[in-house]
C-alpha cells in the first residue's frame, strides 16, 4: 500500500543512500587524490640528480606543540607539523628526498632535528607518524599521536637525497645528535651519486 507514510519513508531511505554514497565517493576521491600527491612528488624527487644514497632504522613522531606526547613544540624549520615533515640529528632543515620501504615510496623534506637519544643506536631518521603508518599499512590517530595496527616502532628505510638545505648540517650519511653536527655549516657535501651505466654500454 502506497500511503503518504511510506512515501516518505521510501524518500527517506533514498536521501540517506544518496548522502551515503556521496560521502563514499567524495572520501574516496580524496585518498586517491592524496595517493596521486604521493606519486606525483616521489616522481618529482626521483628525477632529480641523486645527491646521497643510503639506509638507517627510522622510528615517527608528531611535534604539533599540544604537549599530548612530549613534544617540545613547533617544528624547527618554522612551518607547521605536517606530512612530509621528517627530523634528522644531523642533516640541514629544508633537505628534501624520499624514503622506501617495502616498495613503498614517501617524499620528505627535513623540518626538525631528531631523533636524539635513538640516534645513538642507529636510528637517524624520524617521520611523520602520518606517512610512517602510510609505509607500514599502520592508522594514525590525530587525537593519541600514535601509529596502530603495526607492531614495530622502528622500521629500517633506504633513503635518497635529492637536494641538501642551504643551512647548517651535515651533507652526508647521518650522524647521532650528540656529535653537534646539526649546527654546523658543512663546507665539505657528499659527493652526487654517479648514475650506474647499463651493461654493455
Amino acid at each position: 500500500m502506497n500511503t503518504p507514510n511510506a512515501r516518505w519513508t521510501a524518500t527517506l531511505v533514498g536521501a540517506a543512500l544518496l548522502c551515503t554514497t556521496a560521502v563514499a565517493t567524495t572520501a574516496g576521491t580524496v585518498a586517491a587524490h592524496a595517493d596521486d600527491h604521493v606519486v606525483k612528488t616521489v616522481t618529482a624527487q626521483a628525477a632529480k640528480p641523486v645527491l646521497l644514497k643510503g639506509s638507517t632504522k627510522a622510528s615517527y613522531f608528531w611535534d604539533d606543540a599540544s604537549g599530548r606526547m612530549g613534544d617540545t613544540g613547533l617544528p624547527a624549520i618554522g612551518k607547521p607539523m605536517q606530512k612530509g615533515l621528517f627530523a634528522s640529528p644531523s642533516w640541514p632543515l629544508g633537505t628534501e628526498g624520499y624514503v622506501e620501504y617495502n616498495g613503498k615510496k614517501a617524499p620528505f623534506f627535513i623540518g626538525d632535528r631528531g631523533p636524539g637519544v635513538p640516534s645513538e643506536s642507529g636510528v637517524m631518521l624520524d617521520i611523520d607518524g602520518k606517512t610512517f603508518a602510510q609505509l607500514t599499512g599502520g592508522t594514525f590517530s590525530d587525537s593519541s599521536l600514535v601509529v596502530t595496527g603495526f607492531s614495530a616502532g622502528h622500521i629500517k628505510v633506504n633513503y635518497v637525497i635529492t637536494k641538501w638545505g642551504t643551512g647548517v648540517g651535515k651533507k652526508n650519511h647521518p650522524v647521532p645528535f650528540s656529535t653537534g653536527a646539526w649546527g654546523v655549516y658543512d663546507h665539505n657535501p657528499a659527493k652526487p651519486v654517479t648514475p650506474a651505466v647499463p651493461a654493455g654500454n
